[in-house]
């Protein structure tokens, strides 16, 4: 136990207090971020929207997250991270606020989009960020750290938004403004005039655990970059089949597995608290054990299972192991997704390959909840569920292969 515990603690020494202080702006952020995790229930229960329509009006806030995250990333390398992140953290205020006034399908869509490309632009300047202020070997632990606090948040937000819904659903959109508000305070506070780690003296491969494939080749354009653009389409998938987190597996708990709003709110809860508790220790496990491609590969092998266990049974007992391995396969897979695209990058090109980065998240979440809805609309869930087994599968040996040609372990 106190050999657990040391290792525990060692995964949080050397993070800067940088580092620390974007981990607390993401938890206030996060923590308020009630909305996302019921649109979907909120459409289908309280405006009766068919399944088909909350599919399109959730695919809207995947567009405006791709609008997003490419802007996101070229403002980034134009203005800075500072600026962009705190511009859209005051931007998103006004659209939360006014999100409940909207009920018609096509009012609503509209204003997810402006809204979730507003909020979406934080994404990228804020992985810029990250690797401004992390030493290069602590990179991978600088975004478990921002990970871990949108997981905190992730198990608050929920959890109290389910207890906010039973009252009324607009308290969730402007406690999410509030939170925003707070966030955008405290960054500003903290971070104004602030500077930046000073650029290392060797490159960040020679010091890091992992060396890049193609290391000292100068990536203006993460566009003509072929094998990243490879390795993205893979992430992409991964993501397709993740967010149904966020879409059809809400409207699955409430519709099938018979929860309500709040006994949802404690499952999505409980899957940010566990990935809160064990992400940093799982993380510098892997770290210290396994290689990085083989970290990836295993993480999005074990996702299949987390969808696959419902075609058996749905009881609560079910519902918690799914979301369990859920958690542990995003554990495994993005703080080192986020490491490998901010190690392929040169300084000049950091925002607009960590805005590739999100944008493999983007368009995750225009197609998964369509393709998600109509499957279910058509075929029923145990079809939703195969398909996307599948895709966690293909997308596990595509990442294994791409992964496996663009980082070697370090000599």
């Amino acid at each position: 136990m106190k050999k657990i515990y040391q290792i525990y603690l060692d995964s949080y020494r050397g993070l800067s207090s940088a580092s620390w202080m974007l981990a607390i702006v993401m938890l206030i952020n996060r923590a308020g971020s009630m909305v996302f995790p019921f649109l979907g229930v909120y459409m289908s229960k309280e405006l009766h929207f068919e399944d088909e329509q909350t599919g399109y009006v959730l695919a809207c806030y995947g567009i405006g997250s791709m609008i997003g995250s490419t802007i996101g990333g070229w403002i980034t390398d134009k203005i800075g991270n500072y600026k962009l992140q705190y511009l859209s953290l005051l931007g998103s205020i006004p659209m939360f606020i006014l999100l409940p006034h909207f009920t018609s399908v096509i009012s609503l869509a509209i204003m997810i989009l402006v809204q979730s490309t507003i909020s979406e632009m934080f994404r990228p300047a804020n992985s810029v960020a990250i690797t401004k202020y992390a030493k290069p070997e602590n990179i991978t632990r600088a975004f478990s750290l921002n990970r871990m606090a949108v997981n905190l948040g992730f198990s608050i937000g929920p959890a109290m938004g389910g207890m906010l819904a039973a009252i009324s659903y607009a308290l969730l959109f402007y406690i999410n403004a509030g939170a925003a508000f707070f966030a955008a305070i405290v960054f500003i506070y903290f971070f104004k005039g602030r500077k930046e780690n000073p650029k290392p003296t060797t490159s960040v491969e020679e010091d890091a655990d992992i060396t890049v494939g193609t290391s000292g080749t100068k990536r203006q354009s993460p566009y003509k970059d072929g094998l990243f653009l490879f390795y993205s389409f893979f992430c992409t998938l991964y993501s397709i089949a993740f967010l149904q987190l966020f879409s059809t597996l809400p409207i699955f708990y409430e519709k099938v597995g018979g929860l309500n709003e709040l006994e949802i709110g404690i499952v999505l809860g409980y899957s940010g608290l566990l990935i809160f508790l064990t992400e940093m220790l799982l993380v510098h496990m892997a770290e210290r054990h396994l290689t990085t491609q083989k970290t990836i590969f295993y993480g999005a092998l074990v996702a299949p299972f987390a969808f696959l266990i419902f075609l058996l049974d749905y009881s609560i007992v079910s519902i918690f192991l799914s979301i369990t391995l859920l958690s542990v396969s995003e554990m495994l897979i993005f703080p080192y997704t986020s490491t490998v695209t901010a190690m392929r990058a040169d300084d000049s090109s950091k925002g607009s390959y960590m805005g590739v980065n999100g944008l493999t998240f983007a368009v995750g979440f225009i197609i998964s909840p369509i393709l998600g809805t109509k499957l279910v609309s058509y075929f029923g869930y145990d079809v939703l569920w195969i398909v996307m087994g599948s895709i966690f599968l293909v997308s596990a040996f595509g990442l294994n292969y791409t992964v496996g040609k663009m980082v070697q372990p370090k000599p």
